[in-house]
């Protein structure tokens, strides 16, 4: 940690504390990729100064993105794009790796706000409590207005609507028989149970 942090002036935190953390930036996070510190390929996102390295994804993981992909390839109208782990800035401290960015059809969709954007769908297997626990606070930080994350194995979808400093006003919790209709595209409605999937065998 020493010889990254003096390498890339990554910056202290209070010195007050007993212990040090080191507070992360985008550029120290531009550098750690391109001298080959975090390896090509490698997911890590920077959320409140931390870098946070994500487990590998799954089988299940996989078969929801992808049946994902081809719905919204299907259904989505021009005028709203999709983006699988876009890179997301949407801030100047921020980097973000949602499963899925739903917004408007503009040049930089990257580097939208998060009151900006549509829609943000995490898909979890072994990344729920992560999904749950930080990335979804966080994401009610940056006032993005809706978020699903879709628990893989169960095919349930947490919804959260409303963000507020604290964070989401709204929760809902929807089965995969039950659909699933974004705030911001009331015309958009899916059902996990017409992409061909089910439940996976959780005891």
């Amino acid at each position: 940690m020493n010889t990254i942090s003096r390498t890339i002036h990554a910056q202290p935190e209070s010195p007050t504390e007993p212990f040090q953390r080191w507070r992360w930036t985008l550029q120290d996070l531009d550098r750690l990729t391109e001298t080959g510190i975090i390896p090509e390929g490698r997911n890590v996102e920077l959320i409140d100064g931390e870098l946070i390295a994500s487990s590998a994804k799954g089988n299940r993981h996989e078969m929801v993105r992808l049946a994902l992909h081809d719905w919204f390839r299907r259904h989505l109208d021009r005028e709203v794009a999709y983006y699988s782990e876009p890179g997301w800035r949407p801030d100047g401290s921020t980097y973000m790796e949602p499963d899925y960015l739903l917004t408007p059809s503009v040049p930089k969709p990257h580097l939208l706000s998060g009151r900006e954007v549509l829609l943000v769908i995490e898909i979890s297997d072994s990344t729920l409590s992560y999904d749950l626990k930080i990335k979804l606070p966080k994401y009610a930080r940056l006032e993005v207005p809706e978020v699903w994350v879709i628990d893989a194995e169960r095919l349930v979808t947490h919804v959260r609507r409303e963000p507020a400093p604290a964070g989401y006003a709204f929760e809902a919790t929807l089965h995969a028989d039950q659909p699933l209709t974004p705030h911001a595209i009331p015309g958009l409605a899916l059902r996990l149970a017409d992409l061909g999937l089910e439940p996976a065998d959780v005891t």
